[in-house]
């Protein structure tokens, strides 16, 4: 998977998108950004002409909800996240269960993170 870089704007189109529209034309957030995120495959037109996550545009989407989830855990070890993203960091050894309650990071939830801001900086 390519590291394409992208936008708040484009992250709040899959979003709207993974949530689903209960109207018939699709918001002008959505709009502006399907012709791109369907051109890097993370979004697709059904037949009947509504547009559906694929499997890796739900991928980006949940590793946006870690790294927000990492960042969190970083700032207050008593944040709440949500379940899946807490069982899949607790699996990838990036954070450790504190005595007192809530998450910590591991070493290498650490270094996740370093890494991640030095990625960032780069782009």
């Amino acid at each position: 998977m390519k590291n394409e870089k992208l936008t708040t704007d484009e992250y709040d189109a899959l979003d709207m998108v993974r949530r689903g529209g209960k109207q018939e034309m699709a918001s002008a957030c959505v709009g502006r950004n399907s012709k791109r995120l369907c051109g890097i495959k993370l979004m697709s037109y059904g037949r009947d002409k509504r547009l559906t996550l694929t499997d890796k545009g739900e991928e980006v989407l949940f590793l946006r909800r870690c790294v927000t989830g990492l960042r969190a855990l970083a700032a207050d070890p008593q944040v709440a996240l949500d379940e899946d993203v807490l069982r899949f960091l607790n699996r990838k050894s990036h954070i450790v269960p504190l005595e007192g309650g809530g998450h910590g990071l591991s070493d290498k939830g650490r270094e996740s993170l370093a890494d991640i801001a030095l990625n960032e900086e780069r782009r």
